[in-house]
C-alpha cells in the first residue's frame, strides 16, 4: 500500500492478492497441495529459489493472509502461523536454542510455558532459570555467558504482572541474547513489544486474536531474517503449522480486534473497581487500577488500557478455606462460563491453581503467586450489571462455603 495506514485499517485490508474471481472476503483455500506450472518451476519453488505454494506444510494462501495481517499489526517484517500458542513458543526454542544454551524466563508465565521451558527442553540439554517477572535486578543477576533467550509475558497469566520491555531488551542485547515477549493478553491492539526493543513477539491466536473461542492458533512475529533463516526451516520439518480453516477464522477475528479490546478493557476496569470494593474480595490484580504495582508502566506500554483480564483473591483465613470459597463462587455462576480459555466475547472464569497451573508443584505455584483463593476473570461483552450480579451469587454467600 502506497501510504502509511492506521493499524485499524491494516486489520481489515492486509492480505494476499485477490484471486481472479475478485472475492471481497478473503478466500479460504482448503488445499494441501498446489499444481505447479511446469517441472522447472516446481524444482525452483521446492528449492526456495522462487516464490510459490507447493505443499500445505510449507505454506498456504489463507495462512499467508493471516501472517501478513498480524505482522502488519505488530509492526514486524514477518510472521509465522503455528498450530497453537504453545507451538509458537516451542518453535522459537527449537529454532534458536541448542544443547548447552541457557534460557532466562519469568516465573509468573503461563503454567504450560513454565513446564515446557523448565522441564521439557531440559531433556535436550537446554539450561533455564526462572526469575520474578518484575525484578529487573534478578534478571540481570541470572544472565550467564551462555544465555541466548530471555522469555517474558506481559501482562502475565493470571496475575497481570507487567515487565519493562525496553529494559529487558537492553539487558538481552547486552548479553548477546534475544528477547521474546508473549503478547497474548494485550495483543497489538494495545501493545507492540517490537517498538520497545523486543526481537520476537509470541501469540496464542486461540485467545483475543480469534475472539470467540472457536479455534486453536498461534503465531511468531519477528524480523524477516529470523523468521526465514531460523524458524521457517524448523517449522517445515516439524509440521507445527496452522490449518487453513483456523487461519481464516482468526484472520476474520483480527478485523474486530481493536474494537473488542477497547470495549472489553473498559468493562474489565469497571469490574475491577467494583470487585475492589466488595468485602469478600481481599485483592484485585488488574493493571488498570492505580493500586497495581506496575500501573504506570502498564499505561505507558499498553496505550492507557489495562486489558480485558483480571484476577481477584477471595478473603479467607487458610488455603483450604480460600480454595473452598473460590470454588463456591465459581459453582454459583449461572451466566458466566467456568472455562479455562480467555479472550472470548463471553466472560470466562477459572481457578488457576487447579487448572492452568494445576500441574506445577506447590513451590512453583507459590513462586508464581498462584494462591488457592485466586479466581481469574477474562471479561467479555455481556451487560456489566449482569456480570456483577452473577459474581454476587457466590460473593454474597462466601461465608457459607466451607472446606
Amino acid at each position: 500500500m502506497s501510504s502509511p495506514l492506521h493499524r485499524d485499517t491494516l486489520a481489515l485490508r492486509v492480505a494476499v492478492e485477490r484471486s481472479l474471481h475478485g472475492e471481497h472476503s478473503e478466500a479460504l483455500y482448503l488445499s494441501s497441495g498446489f499444481v505447479q506450472p511446469n517441472a522447472a518451476a516446481a524444482a525452483r519453488r521446492f528449492a526456495g529459489d522462487e516464490d510459490g505454494y507447493t505443499y500445505g506444510r510449507s505454506g498456504n494462501p489463507t495462512v499467508s493472509s493471516f501472517e501478513q495481517r498480524l505482522a502488519a499489526l505488530e509492526g514486524s517484517e514477518a510472521a509465522l502461523a503455528t498450530a497453537s500458542g504453545m507451538a509458537a513458543i516451542t518453535l522459537v526454542c527449537f529454532g534458536l536454542l541448542k544443547a548447552g544454551d541457557h534460557v532466562l524466563y519469568s516465573q509468573s508465565m503461563f503454567g504450560s510455558t513454565l513446564k515446557l521451558v523448565g522441564t521439557e527442553f531440559a531433556r535436550f540439554g537446554v539450561e533455564s532459570t526462572s526469575v520474578p517477572q518484575t525484578d529487573l535486578g534478578a534478571w540481570a543477576r541470572a544472565v550467564r555467558p551462555n544465555t541466548r533467550l530471555l522469555l517474558a509475558e506481559t501482562p502475565t497469566n493470571p496475575l497481570t504482572e507487567v515487565c519493562d520491555i525496553a529494559a529487558l531488551a537492553d539487558l538481552a542485547h547486552a548479553a548477546g541474547a534475544w528477547l521474546a515477549v508473549d503478547n497474548c493478553f494485550a495483543t497489538p491492539a494495545l501493545q507492540r513489544p517490537l517498538e520497545f526493543g523486543a526481537d520476537i513477539v509470541l501469540h496464542s491466536g486461540t485467545k483475543f486474536l480469534d475472539g470467540q473461542g472457536r479455534v486453536m492458533a498461534g503465531a511468531v512475529c519477528a524480523s524477516a531474517d529470523l523468521i526465514h533463516q531460523r524458524l521457517l526451516p524448523v517449522q517445515k520439518n516439524t509440521g507445527m503449522v496452522l490449518s487453513p480453516f483456523n487461519a481464516w477464522v482468526v484472520l476474520k477475528g483480527l478485523e474486530t480486534l481493536s474494537l473488542r479490546l477497547q470495549a472489553q478493557s473498559a468493562q474489565a476496569l469497571a469490574l475491577a473497581q467494583w470487585l475492589q470494593a466488595h468485602p469478600a474480595v481481599a485483592r484485585v490484580h488488574y493493571p488498570g487500577l492505580p493500586s497495581h504495582p506496575q500501573h504506570a508502566l502498564a499505561m505507558r506500554q499498553m496505550g492507557g488500557c489495562g486489558g480485558a483480564v483480571l484476577a481477584f483473591e477471595v478473603a479467607a483465613s487458610s488455603p483450604e478455606q480460600a480454595r473452598a470459597r473460590a470454588f463456591g463462587v465459581l459453582d454459583a455462576l449461572q451466566v458466566l462460563s467456568l472455562c479455562t480459555n480467555l479472550g472470548d466475547t463471553k466472560t470466562l472464569c477459572a481457578h488457576p491453581a487447579s487448572t492452568s497451573h494445576g500441574k506445577l508443584s506447590e513451590a512453583q505455584r507459590q513462586a508464581a503467586g498462584i494462591v488457592q483463593g485466586l479466581v481469574r476473570v477474562a471479561v467479555g461483552l455481556e451487560h456489566l450489571p449482569d456480570i456483577q450480579a452473577d459474581l454476587l451469587r457466590g460473593l454474597d454467600r462466601i461465608d457459607t462455603f466451607h472446606p
